[in-house]
């Protein structure tokens, strides 16, 4: 018998009760808890979390929109660049992921704390590097990315507070993957919800001038994100230094270690990597697209966003089988790794699924509740339909990678990304919308194709099983 299959001394809880028990927030043993109550505890306040995330991608369109296809353009262009900072945090989120559960799952706490420290140390330096940078040469990026004179004088105040606060949004992701790498993945949530729920209630205030405010037009939404992330990471640091959990930060864990540090590196450089191999290739399709004019651009980014808003719930539950598989590791157990993923691809897959249909069948009324331009509306539409045929298969991938990047082997993801994205997904776009002569139609029709080929060779990769042997 697996371990995976060994009977419980006690038996799980009823539905319900777990759910409660999941938000309020419990230390657990997910090494030895049965697995359904285990991936349910994990993955109900990580979806949640990234519910709340997705939420505030849709509400920063869904405000701006009220200013213009214009305005919309300045938010999908500048996120087409914030995507890049983020695949350097979300890279080294990878590594913490997997090395503070791999610590936990080994029942070494200070150690989990140590690598906590180093990962945070490593990314307020990096984040701020890519703020001086980037914030500096706000305009020039917008116009690297094909934006006309007006997109430049319209979104360079956005795209500055945006690209050169990236700390914020930067030690959110870090501190949070240290979270559910330790299993208190209610604090992730919790931060989340804060950091979104502020920016979700400041968003018109900037935006519209309403109040006390001021009138700060498009670039009042990214005042609204900053404050409401900046008090998101206060929160995460309070909880890491001030209060009982899993992980207690203390200031000798900020201290450098060049071997700790080496590490991380190490495993983050691939998680980089495969993160900008991917969010470039987002940038790619934009830079495509731009030619064909703002309302293109700007149905193109409703229809991101509103996929968006479906996809980080399932990245929620994708990160709870990461943070299975590197505890699991960590405790010996690896087929009951193994069997955390199948689980989580399946429910995963019945959850995007539904989603999917729903975005195909309705796509016409949910892009309606953004715009009614008549230029705008039909392009969004496309868009999103198209991007959701392959629903299903985006669930099982998004599982497949968590896989890697949970058990430490940040490569794979990263090989896998770089065939199916660079040489497969931006090749293709070009060629259908160019040569071909689809236009915006090619560009859409690239997505599902592409994440299509992504999964079905992730899925061939894990049955492999060599994840299972990955050190770190």
């Amino acid at each position: 018998m697996t371990a995976s299959a060994q009977p419980s001394a006690t038996p799980a809880p009823p539905f319900w009760r777990s759910v409660w028990q999941a938000i309020k927030g419990t230390h657990s043993d997910f090494t030895t808890l049965p697995l359904k109550q285990a991936i349910l505890l994990l993955s109900v306040p990580m979806v949640l979390e990234m519910s709340m995330e997705s939420l505030f991608a849709v509400v920063d369109v869904f405000w701006v929109s009220r200013l213009g296809a214009e305005a919309v353009a300045v938010i999908g262009l500048t996120e087409s660049v914030m995507s890049l900072i983020y695949a350097v945090a979300i890279g080294i989120s990878f590594a913490a992921t997997a090395m503070v559960a791999r610590r936990i799952g080994e029942k070494n706490p200070a150690q989990a704390a140590h690598a906590a420290g180093q990962i945070i140390l490593l990314g307020a330096g990096v984040s701020a590097l890519l703020g001086l940078g980037f914030g500096w040469f706000a305009a020039d990026i917008l116009r690297l990315m094909g934006a006309d004179d007006r997109i430049v004088t319209l979104g360079t105040g956005y795209a500055r507070i945006m690209l050169g606060g990236n700390i914020t949004v930067f030690l959110i992701f870090l501190i949070n993957a240290v979270f559910r790498g330790a299993g208190d993945a209610t604090i992730a949530m919790r931060t989340l919800w804060l950091a979104n729920g502020l920016n979700i209630v400041l968003d018109p205030c900037f935006i519209f001038g309403w109040g006390p405010f001021p009138e700060l037009g498009v670039t009042g939404a990214a005042v609204a994100t900053n404050i409401g992330r900046g008090i998101g990471v206060c929160y995460q640091l309070w909880h890491l230094t001030g209060r009982p959990g899993q992980i207690r930060l203390h200031w000798r864990d900020l201290l450098p270690q060049p071997g700790v540090m080496g590490t991380i590196l190490k495993t983050s450089g691939n998680g980089i990597a495969q993160l900008l191999i991917a969010t470039t290739s987002w940038v790619g399709l934009f830079k495509i697209m731009a030619p064909f004019g703002s309302s293109v651009l700007a149905g193109y980014t409703i229809a991101i966003r509103v996929v968006i808003f479906a996809l980080m719930p399932a990245w929620g539950l994708a990160n709870a089988g990461a943070t299975l598989v590197g505890q699991n590791l960590g405790a010996g157990r690896p087929d009951r790794a193994e069997e955390a993923i199948r689980l989580a691809v399946r429910y995963n897959m019945i959850f995007l699924g539904v989603i999917g249909l729903i975005f195909i069948a309705l796509s016409r009324l949910i892009v309606g509740v953004f715009t009614t331009d008549p230029a705008v509306f039909p392009e969004a539409v496309r868009a999103l339909w198209i991007i959701s045929l392959a629903f299903p298969l985006y669930a099982a991938g998004m599982c497949y990678e968590a896989t890697f990047n949970g058990s430490g082997d940040t490569w794979t993801p990263t090989r896998l990304n770089f065939f199916c994205f660079w040489l497969g997904q931006v090749p293709l776009a070009w060629t259908l919308a160019q040569p071909v002569g689809l236009g915006p139609l090619g560009v859409y029709l690239a997505v599902p194709v592409s994440f299509s080929v992504l999964t079905l060779w992730s899925a061939a990769l894990f049955k492999r099983g060599t994840w299972k042997t990955q050190k770190i």
